[in-house]
């Protein structure tokens, strides 16, 4: 089950960026500190290497590298924003909202901006409601643009000493300007669900309004980020495949119609692995997560930013994107490829 609905106004991507910091870091640096081999880390998850953002980097410095590249890619102006719109889930302060700081930088003061969080699947829940807001009658008419970020730095909040998730995460940002597209182009809907009663998989537990930041929690190292990996393999390898199948049904899609499959870079072998079972035999999986690791809600725009850059991606075709994260959350967006 879950939340399907079409997009509205001919709304498509028109441009697409994303920015990962300097410094790379190995699997025998980040396996060091967990007490785990650099080689059973690319095993276990498929991923060689990921990014940390500088000392001087928080969220909002990604965003708006990668911003910086998809509104270039678009041709786009600042002028020329009516919503920006961030996924995060490592937000710069607990508020104002990161998206804000965005705005600032960017210039774009026509704009109206906030943030979206649903943790790794936050990018779609972000995608849909920019293409939602520009249906919207009171942009219909203008060349109004809405600029959808994703954008984490989860070395901030990691625990090190962890080997159930120092080695998996990285940071990083990618951004994508939606826009008008011609007939027959664009987003041809989303889907969402949440399983609440799954919320205890993953998070983060002090630093709230339930349970403030004090000597207490740090001390109990409440402030770092938390998954069963576990119980999360287990929730994207049983629920995934059927909510795709919701997908493609909803909007009158055949599985071998979709060219595309991309995915939330959680872990490749487990992607690997779960792709299989999703009933799409002619689409390429896009993963390039063994370069940057899991990024959040910043994986899903990062991934397709490198399959637009590198040429993979042909007018016409069906693109489905896949998000899942911490709530439980699942999303998912199908499109047709076409600028």
């Amino acid at each position: 089950m879950g939340v399907y609905s079409p997009a509205l106004g001919g709304t498509g991507i028109i441009g697409t960026g994303s920015y990962l910091p300097e410094r790379i870091v190995s699997n025998d640096m980040v396996g060091a500190l967990a007490r785990v081999d650099g080689e059973w880390i690319e095993r276990k998850t498929g991923i060689r290497e990921r990014r940390y953002a500088a000392d001087h980097e928080a969220c909002s410095d990604l965003a708006v590298q990668a911003a910086v590249q998809a509104m270039a890619d678009a041709g786009a102006e600042p002028d020329d924003i009516a919503w920006i719109i961030v996924a995060t889930s490592t937000p710069d302060h607990p508020q104002p909202a990161t998206a804000a700081f965005v705005q600032h930088r960017l210039g774009a003061y026509r704009a109206a901006a906030f943030d979206v969080n649903a943790v790794c699947a936050g990018f779609i829940a972000a995608l849909h409601t920019g293409a939602r807001l520009l249906a919207a009658p009171e942009t219909t008419g203008e060349r109004r643009l809405a600029l959808v970020i994703g954008s984490d730095v989860y070395s901030r909040i990691l625990d090190f000493g962890d080997r159930r998730t120092a080695p998996l995460f990285g940071d990083g940002a990618g951004a994508v300007v939606l826009g008008p597209v011609r007939e027959g182009r664009g987003l041809l809907g989303t889907g969402m669900r949440t399983d609440g009663h799954l919320h205890d998989l993953i998070g983060v537990t002090a630093g709230g309004s339930r349970e403030p930041a004090s000597e207490k929690t740090v001390a109990r190292g409440d402030h770092f980020f938390r998954m069963q990996g576990r119980g999360v393999r287990d929730f994207v390898v049983t629920q995934l495949p059927d909510f795709v199948a919701g997908t493609l049904d909803a909007f009158g899609v055949s599985g071998d119609e979709v060219a595309h499959f991309v995915p939330h870079q959680a872990n490749g072998e487990m992607l690997r692995g779960v792709s299989a079972e999703l009933g799409l035999p002619a689409a390429r999986v896009h993963l390039p997560v063994e370069l940057h690791g899991n990024t959040g809600s910043a994986s899903i725009p990062l991934a397709l930013d490198h399959a637009r850059a590198a040429g993979q991606l042909t007018d016409g075709e069906l693109v489905l994107l896949a998000g899942f994260g911490g709530g439980m959350t699942l999303g998912t967006c199908l499109l047709r490829w076409g600028r």
